[in-house]
């Protein structure tokens, strides 16, 4: 199966999981994943979060900004993965002047 991003609209999702700013995405959701085609803008962040029933993986693409994971600070730069178990908490950050791309992948476990 083909997920073409490149053609899908972006959706603007305003302080996402209670984050600053906006976070747009392009998504695929069907009822074994979330695939987020996902662009933060300088200065935005997804809010802190806790995966109770799935885990997240995110594949940085462009840019670069920060993780949190259970309170601590992890740098993201392009072709890093950032990973959050089932159970923990996390919030990214765009924390510099360009855009921050990444790809977010959450199981429905």
């Amino acid at each position: 199966m083909i997920i073409d991003f490149m053609s899908m609209e972006e959706t603007i999702l305003p302080a996402f999981k209670g984050g600053e700013k906006e976070m747009r995405a392009k998504m695929h959701v069907d009822e074994l994943n979330r695939i987020m085609r996902c662009r933060l803008i300088p200065g935005a962040t997804v809010g802190l979060h806790t995966h109770e029933e799935n885990s997240e993986i995110v594949l940085i693409l462009e840019g670069s900004g920060k993780a949190v994971l259970d309170g601590a600070e992890e740098r993201l730069n392009a072709g890093m993965c950032h990973y959050c178990p089932k159970g923990h908490s996390h919030t990214i950050v765009n924390d510099t002047d360009a855009d921050l791309i990444f790809y977010a992948v959450v199981p429905q476990q």
